[in-house]
């Protein structure tokens, strides 16, 4: 062996560099061989520190635990064999449309680790879109690509000249960039662009173990909680189903309201009451007197729930669309879901109780409207026989009565008489007219204290009218000919929602008492002008009436006329002329005003 040989074996022993061996006086075949041999042991020692690094890299992951830990740790690799500046990471948005800065190592711009990419913009940009592999040894001279202010600027700012990017994918999807970068002109091998892949390959499996971690952990947190809600959700049903038949036990065995409403009270420990639709108290347990809150019943009716009215809860107790009451839970400001259900169940069942009373109710109510029909269709056929019904049901009809007769506009007369009926000692429907008998020896003020009251109660005009007092079912019979009468004059004054005796309405009862009579009354008041604008077309009925209804005042009547003021004072003249010069005194002109709302209802 030369020297020469020798010498290159030692300087390839001692890991001498190509330009060592070089500079070894050798033939020339024989140092480019050591050249070779010694590029071949270099890249051996690239290959075994990059397959170190793959399997650091594997080993990572198989303790993942920290999934920024890992990121951090394949960007330093990168960096690290790669040998440059810096190495970063970005993770696409679906949403926005773009990708964003989530690791970095070796960056030292805080504008460039929060830059964000669009699709297709920049180096990175376009790597996400296309997923493939993009380099370039001179990036702001590079015009493959779309620059962009805000990239540009970032990357000056860093400082980065030369830029590899590969993209992070899973399958098909794309879900990062990988990329590593220097501050001066580089050319990236294949070899390189191959090494930054596969650890971009083990990245993309670290961000998707993570999320199959992350899933698995959540799915196990829902499980969880799921067992935990259906063992919660068995307990409840078994207590709620146990207070259901408590209560519908104590219903159907016929317990009262109170009862119930202690059973309900015991169940959940609080104070319980218990109100009608009109918002009277029906019982209570354990709570002091409440008003029933419209409003919370309002809520509840139209939720179908209880609902909060702090510090009580108040549910609606329905039956189908229709409210039969409310029940309002005191003592529990903070109810739980479980109790709550068990609440609106004690709103089913209190339906349930309120229906089987009202049951009962329409029950009797249909033997006393039986009573009141065949004691006004035919008093004289068994007087004696009508007495006795009435005392079974707890009305002595040789008593004195006062008798009402009842009118209200979109209520129905089974609703009215019912709720007539908690106010008189016998109530009922006769004729397409609400009847009541109540005891009271002044009709009158009896008539306009039950109109105000149903008024107010019911949400509509009630108008009453009375007669009596009355003993007997003949004279009783009498007395009601006489209130329906009071009631049509009543209605014909536009009085709707008032309530009044005959007697009390003077010569306008007597006139309205008996319509048979209104015709000839009208006649004989209006007839001169009810002629004239017969045979002339003109509109002197019109013109009085309006007269009257402004008061007397021209200007006005002109103006609801859509005529000169000229026009109806010329009009008077001629009713004048018709009716005589008196017209307008107080008693003929209250006698043309009532002839002329008359003449209306008529016509």
């Amino acid at each position: 062996m030369t020297d020469a040989a020798h010498r290159l074996l030692e300087l390839l022993s001692a890991g001498a560099s190509s330009e060592e061996l070089a500079r070894v006086p050798a033939d020339s075949g024989l140092t480019q061989l050591a050249m070779r041999i010694r590029r071949t042991l270099d890249a051996h020692s690239r290959r075994e520190a990059e397959l170190a690094a793959l399997f650091d890299t594997a080993s990572d992951l198989a303790r993942l635990r920290d999934l920024d830990a890992v990121l951090r740790s394949i960007v330093r690799r990168a960096r690290m064999l790669l040998r440059v500046d810096v190495s970063y990471l970005s993770l696409n948005d679906e949403a926005n449309g773009s990708t964003y800065m989530r690791v970095t190592d070796g960056s030292a711009s805080a504008l460039f680790q929060q830059v964000r990419l669009g699709m297709g913009e920049g180096l990175g940009g376009l790597v996400a879109q296309t997923a493939r592999p993009y380099a370039t040894a001179d990036y702001p001279a590079d015009d493959r690509f779309e620059h962009t202010e805000p990239i540009d600027r970032a990357v000056g700012d860093e400082g980065l000249v030369a830029i590899l990017g590969v993209p992070l994918a899973l399958g098909d999807q794309v879900i990062g960039v990988l990329y590593a970068s220097d501050r001066r002109t580089r050319v990236f091998t294949p070899d390189e662009v191959a090494l930054l892949s596969s650890l971009a390959d083990h990245a993309a499996i670290a961000i998707d173990n993570a999320r199959l971690l992350e899933e698995s952990a959540a799915t196990m947190a829902d499980l969880e909680a799921a067992n935990a809600t259906i063992r919660a959700h068995h307990a409840a049903i078994a207590r709620a189903q146990e207070a259901h038949d408590r209560l519908t036990a104590l219903v159907l065995g016929g317990a009262d309201v109170p009862a119930v409403a202690a059973a309900v009270a015991e169940v959940l420990g609080g104070g319980i009451v218990v109100h009608d639709a009109d918002g009277a108290e029906l019982g209570r347990a354990a709570a002091d007197p409440v008003e029933p809150p419209a409003q919370a019943v309002r809520a509840s009716r139209s939720g179908g729930r209880a609902v909060a009215d702090d510090p009580n809860w108040v549910c609606a107790v329905m039956a189908g669309p229709e409210l039969l009451g409310s029940i309002t839970l005191t003592g529990r400001p903070d109810l739980a879901d479980a109790d709550r259900r068990l609440f609106e169940r004690a709103g089913v069942v209190t339906a349930l109780l309120l229906l089987l009373r009202r049951s009962a109710a329409e029950a009797e109510d249909r033997v006393r409207g039986e009573l009141v029909a065949d004691l006004l269709t035919a008093p004289h056929r068994d007087p004696a026989a009508l007495l006795r019904r009435g005392r079974r049901v707890g009305v002595d009809l040789a008593a004195p009565h006062a008798v009402l007769v009842l009118h209200a506009e979109g209520v129905s007369r089974t609703r009215l008489a019912s709720v007539a009926a908690r106010r008189a000692a016998l109530a009922g429907v006769y004729a397409e007219r609400v009847v009541m008998l109540a005891e009271g020896d002044t009709p009158g003020k009896l008539a306009e204290r039950t109109s105000a009251e149903l008024t107010a109660l019911l949400g509509t005009a009630v108008t009453a009218g009375a007669a009596g007092p009355a003993s007997g079912p003949p004279e009783l019979a009498a007395a009601h000919a006489e209130a329906v009468r009071c009631l049509r004059a009543l209605l014909a004054l536009g009085r709707a929602g008032d309530g009044a005796a005959a007697a009390e309405l003077g010569f306008v009862g007597m006139v309205l008492g008996d319509r048979t009579e209104v015709p000839r009354f009208v006649r004989a008041t209006l007839g001169p002008v009810l002629d004239y604008d017969e045979a002339r077309g003109t509109e002197l009925v019109r013109t009085l009436r309006a007269y009257f209804g402004c008061g007397g005042n021209l200007t006005r009547a002109k103006e609801e006329l859509h005529v000169h003021v000229n026009t109806v004072a010329q009009r008077l003249e001629r009713i004048s002329s018709l009716l005589g010069s008196d017209w307008q005194s107080p008693d003929r002109a209250l006698e043309l005003q009532l002839a002329l709302r008359l003449h209306r209802l008529a016509t």
